[in-house]
């Protein structure tokens, strides 16, 4: 596949047509428009609808400007950085991170990363679902506990735990009796299993709050209102200062933080080096170096 005319094939997919192209990059409208030609003669495919005022991809043509626009800004970059005499890390960096983490260390880590890094134009989106980091142009995403994916590969940077807590002036249940609950989510009556050093319990849990944001169900226990299952780096503080009291660690709650990219591109440099400087933020990956970032 000739690499001259599948860049200015993205090129008039980017701008939306020849002409937008050409104003926009300086290049003769009619070479544009003859290496698209030449392009889908060799792939024998249409890859635009050409009509009277407008210019649209077809199925094939978005698919392969999706797969090919963001390699060929690699290839370029990598020469830049060959011809400058180091691999150094530059461009666009788009990663998509889990709402708890960006609102306790992401703002953080974003800030001394972008010092560090400062040719590197990074843009970080909050977002607990699954985005399909190809459609949508991410770099690297950031999952908590992903399901398996074979377009995907990554590594675990951070472990984290759930645990039940409550303020000291809530009483422990006894027996089957439900005690008030903060749960993010449905508010649906629920049993919670605990596991202490005393053995295992169940709790009964009747909801009275159901907020959508850990942060809020973590202010909403420490006024008092109930128990609470919450991630042990969120409490830690509340924990060592007595204003929370741990009932116990919820059963088969570990959580594990995952930095995802796609295994089907070679790792630029701007994302080896966030992947680098997330290792440095967390060196052991325990629950206590994310709790050093959260403010009490």
């Amino acid at each position: 596949m000739d690499l001259l005319a599948l860049a200015d094939f993205n090129l008039v997919a980017r701008y939306g047509g020849f002409g937008k192209a050409a104003r926009a990059t300086g290049r003769p409208k009619a070479t544009l428009s003859r290496r698209v030609t030449e392009l889908e003669a060799a792939l024998d495919l249409r890859l635009f609808e050409r009509g009277a005022r407008d210019l649209k991809l077809t199925e094939e043509g978005r698919a392969l400007h999706e797969r090919t626009a963001a390699l060929l800004t690699e290839l370029d970059e990598t020469a830049a950085a060959i011809a400058s005499g180091a691999e150094k890390p530059r461009g666009r960096l788009r990663i998509s991170a889990p709402l708890l983490l960006s609102q306790t260390a992401m703002g953080k880590i974003a800030a001394g990363f972008a010092l560090k890094y400062p040719d590197v134009r990074l843009e970080i989106t909050t977002e607990d679902r699954a985005v399909d980091m190809i459609e949508e142009a991410y770099d690297l995403v950031i999952r908590v506990n992903p399901d398996p994916d074979e377009a995907l590969v990554g590594r675990v940077f951070l472990r984290d735990r759930l645990v039940v807590v409550a303020s000291p002036e809530l009483v422990r249940p006894a027996g089957d009796h439900p005690v008030p609950g903060v749960v993010r989510g449905a508010g649906i009556r629920q049993t919670w299993k605990v596991t202490t050093s005393k053995g295992a319990w169940k709790i009964g849990i009747e909801p009275i709050l159901a907020l959508s944001s850990l942060i809020m169900v973590r202010d909403a226990v420490r006024a008092g209102v109930g128990a609470a299952r919450l991630p042990i780096s969120l409490v830690s503080h509340d924990l060592a200062d007595g204003t929370l009291l741990h009932w116990g660690d919820i059963d088969g709650s570990e959580i594990a933080l995952w930095a995802l990219y796609p295994s089907r591109r070679l790792l630029s440099a701007r994302v080896s080096a966030f992947l680098d400087f997330l290792k440095q933020a967390f060196p052991n990956g325990t629950p206590d170096e994310l709790a050093a970032y959260i403010d009490r």
